[in-house]
């Protein structure tokens, strides 16, 4: 249709698009703000805010000393363990330097050194003794880490299990959560789609029709592209049931679009010439008879040169005719003729057989066009 309308106003067009769009970012940007600032509205939700306090600290407070204490005896115990081991070690030391006083004493039989054995043997049985009571200890210290490592563990699990049923709670919460701030932005973004679909069918053609084709890209987008990173997890199901319901709508409305259409253009077939040729814009004339379509069935008709028929052979319309000043064949939609620059007299032009479209069969519901 723009070859056929003024250059000024293919220009005013192009332009009027170009506000459209710009119109459409513009929204799109606030209602991206706008969407982004609804979680909002809610708290921050954590785990911390569902577990049983009561219950809970208590319990880390009892973690916090066990595990202190494990720490005071695991360093008790290291020393012990030196401790113990340089018992060993001495005990070792002089259990093998009294054997080899034992071996010297019996190679030189010295019967007044028997004294001195007597010492030895007791300075021995005083070092066993020592190794004896770091063990001791040693085993002592390792059983109290091991109570204290069992009642840390016992703490833990009862701790855990706390936590986890603080867990449950705070899914279940951040459920409903999801659940309230996605309503939100449904509850903002489906009247806006809604909206979008009853200005593209009542006023997509009117006056303002760059705000009306913008605020329809911005609706659009708000709810198919920026509603989709804030769908839950269940937000597939709601994605394709939304979907479903779209496309069952928008197919309602092809189908009783498409009967509408053929029952009217079953109808126009009945009128008179000049009514139906009232009935059809100027511009949508020229572009129908530009492609070789017909302008009031929009059938397929080939046309243009003086040995095609005059009129259309599916719906008998007027597509051509003489000129009543110079005889010049033109567009029977053209307001002067191109030859003479005459005004047309409508109706002198020829006039459809008789029986053009009378013997038009009847267009049925769901009948393709020839």
């Amino acid at each position: 249709m723009s070859k056929s309308l003024r250059v000024r106003e293919r220009l005013f067009r192009f332009v009027l698009w170009i506000v459209a769009v710009l119109f459409a970012a513009f929204l799109t940007g606030l209602g991206g703000l706008v969407i982004g600032d609804l979680p909002r509205l809610e708290d921050n939700l954590s785990t911390e805010q569902f577990i049983d306090k009561a219950a809970a600290e208590p319990l880390r407070e009892a973690s916090k000393r066990l595990q202190s204490e494990q720490n005071q005896l695991a360093d008790q115990r290291e020393r012990a363990g030196l401790a113990y081991t340089a018992a060993v070690n001495a005990y070792r030391s002089a259990r093998d330097s009294l054997n080899n006083w034992i071996s010297t004493r019996r190679a030189t039989e010295q019967s007044a050194q028997d004294p001195e054995l007597l010492q030895r043997t007791r300075e021995l049985d005083d070092l066993k003794a020592t190794e004896r009571a770091r063990q001791t200890e040693l085993e002592a210290l390792d059983a109290r880490m091991t109570a204290n490592r069992q009642a840390l563990r016992a703490n833990s699990q009862q701790l855990f299990e706390l936590q986890r049923a603080a867990q449950e709670r705070f899914e279940r919460a951040s459920f409903h959560q999801e659940l309230r701030v996605f309503g939100l932005r449904l509850a903002l973004t489906l009247p806006l789609l809604l909206l979008a679909g009853w200005l593209f069918v009542k006023k997509r053609h009117g006056t303002y029709w760059p705000f009306v084709w913008g605020f329809i890209f911005f609706a659009a987008f708000a709810f198919f592209v920026e509603l989709v990173p804030y769908l839950p997890s269940y937000g597939g199901y709601v994605r394709y049931v939304v979907g479903i319901v779209l496309t069952l709508l928008a197919g309602t409305y092809l189908i009783r679009a498409m009967q509408r259409y053929l029952a009217q253009k079953q109808a126009e077939q009945t009128q008179p010439q000049t009514d139906r040729r009232d009935q059809i814009r100027y511009e949508q004339a020229l572009e129908h008879m530009r492609k070789g379509v017909c302008p009031s069935c929009e059938r397929s008709v080939r046309f243009g040169n003086d040995g095609d028929p005059d009129f259309c052979m599916h719906c008998g319309l007027l597509l051509f005719e003489r000129c009543h000043a110079c005889s010049t064949r033109h567009n029977a939609f053209f307001h002067f003729c191109p030859a003479c620059g005459a005004r047309p007299v409508r109706g002198h032009g020829q006039s459809p057989p008789a029986a053009a479209g009378a013997n038009e069969p009847a267009l049925r519901p769901g009948e393709t066009s020839a």
